[in-house]
């Protein structure tokens, strides 16, 4: 009889967990949907590209960031007529510009700027002396340019208008340094010096210029006073310069997104649905 109720029990048993697991089988399952988006931003960028000179249209104005490189200046210089002794004179600092640019075409256009050059001279009116006289010029050029301007690669030419702005004399006697001196807006110069340029570029970025000054580097009529007594150190002196410069060009770039392509793609990760969108921005 125990057999008999202990075998009734279990069946009991047996068939309430049964009983029990279909009811949680017959509960509806759910499934979350989770969505993944990855995305890829082009933000607007400025930066400098020596491979770019000019934009693909012309029509409208544009700016190039660049100026003189380094000068190799040279001078005919005449005392009294007679020519004075020179050493051509090197520089790099500080040479530098910007220039606005107007393209009629893809072959002709037209420029002005701004530009900041260091221009001078090494004189030896004797021996044992040598003077080295500067200025600090700003100029406003205008010029044409005949060419491919689409790849930089043209002939220009044009005339510039220089306003010295600083002048600076060095003495040197035995080659030892004994005086050096400089005067903003000095009356030992013109304050103003026309020139005329002639100039190539090879490629987008660097060229060749040359420029000739028209007037005389020195103010004739500069007076000063040396131990009470007025003298005219310029009177009978003549210079006319002209330099060569291996000049630099590049253009400024501006990236901006304009417009972007959208890319979905379903993915089963166990068991659950993702949706991935891509978005990337398309830069002009």
């Amino acid at each position: 009889m125990k057999i008999v109720r202990y075998t009734t029990l279990c069946l009991a048993l047996t068939a309430s967990a049964t009983t029990l697991r279909a009811q949680e089988d017959t509960t509806p399952t759910t499934r979350d949907t989770t969505i993944v988006k990855t995305e890829t931003e082009t933000k607007k960028k400025v930066s400098f590209h020596f491979h770019i000179y000019a934009p693909p249209k012309p029509g409208k104005g544009y700016i190039t960031a660049g100026g003189n490189g380094p000068l190799l200046s040279f001078a005919n210089v005449k005392l009294n007529d007679e020519r004075m002794r020179n050493i051509p004179r090197f520089t790099v600092f500080f040479n530098i510009g910007t220039n606005y640019n107007y393209d009629f075409n893809n072959n002709i256009g037209i420029f002005s700027g701004l530009n900041i050059k260091n221009i001078g001279l090494i004189t030896k009116p004797s021996d044992n002396v040598k003077l080295k006289q500067r200025v600090y010029t700003m100029g406003v050029p205008v010029g044409l340019k005949i060419g491919d301007l689409r790849s930089g690669t043209f002939l220009y030419f044009g005339g510039e208008y220089d306003l010295a702005f600083n002048y600076k004399e060095k003495y040197f006697l035995d080659g030892d340094k004994k005086s050096k001196f400089n005067e903003w807006f000095s009356d030992r110069t013109d304050l103003f010096m026309p020139s005329l340029f002639a100039g190539f570029r090879f490629g987008s970025a660097f060229g060749v210029k040359g420029q000739y000054y028209l007037n005389n580097f020195f103010n004739k009529d500069f007076t000063e006073t040396r131990d009470g007594v007025k003298t005219q150190p310029y009177k009978d002196l003549k210079a006319n310069l002209m330099f060569v410069t291996l000049s630099y060009n590049f253009g400024i770039k501006t990236k901006t997104h304009n417009k972007h392509t959208t890319t979905t793609t379903t993915e089963y990760r166990k068991g659950t649905k993702v949706i991935i969108e891509k978005r990337t921005e398309i830069v002009d």
